[in-house]
């Protein structure tokens, strides 16, 4: 991956950087993601950046979750809950 030129994009409420990379792959997986694209009227560079903002998110997440865990490391059922109870809604 190589990254390229900084460029500044603006929509209507925000300004952020957009930075280029430069990515390899195989010529036949490359025509199936931009026809899958097609179908789905976008490109695959918007289909990349949900599936970039998607994958660095699922960290974000797993801090997230192992925090609310610590924080709750208090609470205690008072004893051992059955899988039913464990599952009950």
């Amino acid at each position: 991956m190589r990254e390229e030129s900084s460029q500044s994009r603006e929509n209507s409420m925000h300004q952020f950087r957009v930075r280029n990379m430069t990515l390899s792959a195989d010529e036949d997986l490359i025509e199936r993601a931009r026809s899958m694209a097609r179908g789905q009227r976008r490109t695959p560079n918007a289909a990349f950046r949900e599936w970039l903002t998607s994958f660095t998110q699922s960290a974000v997440d797993a801090q997230g979750f192992d925090g609310l865990m610590k924080h709750l490391q208090h609470v205690d059922a008072g004893r051992q809950l059955s899988r039913d109870e464990m599952n009950g809604r």
